[in-house]
């Protein structure tokens, strides 16, 4: 069994990649600002949940110690500047900060969840940012993963209305809309999630499109 760390594992696709991970009896920890999620779930309770500032890594640092997986699922839609919540600091930087952070603790593999595409009225710095943290990574001395999934959808999608969720859910359902979004169509949740989790446990590509994440989640 491998030792996994789950940063955003209380987030919406992190704690997906925990409760697989948790599933098949890996030992599962989480570094995130809110900690453990409030959710009445077992699998909840067989994760080492840590409520640290990732920008402060002295905080949650030990946390590697003895990891041979970590996934990085810590990103935004929103910005909220006064509150230090950019797309360059949240969607660029703290993916870079995480991966030295991992190479440094001798961690064989990093997976971090980019994007296909930018998401519609979004500006373009989110995805700039996506793109300079997987350069950022490339590199590095372990195994890197990136995941560019289209737009994700699930039971508490905290990002969009519901309404754009079931919108998303349907195109997805419906093979001739879903063909002609391409790499950008839109993936469910438990599917990102077990592509990220399965990525982690045997790095293969180092590039997964929206194909390849469908085709590795099964």
């Amino acid at each position: 069994m491998s030792t996994l760390l789950v940063v955003g594992g209380s987030g919406f696709i992190g704690r997906d990649v925990c409760r697989f991970a948790v599933r098949d009896g890996h030992e599962v920890r989480s570094v995130s600002r809110s900690g453990r999620p409030d959710l009445d779930e077992e699998w909840v309770e067989a994760v080492s949940w840590t409520s640290a500032d990732l920008f402060r890594p002295n905080a949650w640092r030990d946390r590697l110690d003895g990891v041979d997986a970590a996934v990085h699922s810590v990103g935004t839609l929103t910005e909220s500047p006064t509150e230090g919540v950019t797309f360059e600091r949240v969607n660029g930087d703290a993916g870079i900060l995480t991966a030295l952070e991992a190479e440094r603790a001798g961690v064989d593999t990093f997976v971090f969840l980019s994007a296909a595409a930018n998401p519609p009225g979004v500006r373009n710095a989110y995805l700039t940012a996506k793109r300079r943290a997987e350069a950022s990574v490339a590199d590095l001395d372990l195994d890197t993963v990136v995941l560019r999934p289209g737009p994700v959808y699930g039971e508490g999608q905290p990002h969009l209305p519901g309404v754009v969720d079931r919108v998303l859910r349907f195109a997805a359902s419906a093979p001739p809309i879903a063909s002609r979004l391409g790499e950008s169509r839109p993936l469910a949740v438990g599917t990102v999630a077990r592509a990220a989790y399965r990525a982690a446990l045997d790095p293969g590509e180092r590039l997964l499109d929206v194909s390849d994440i469908r085709d590795l989640a099964g």
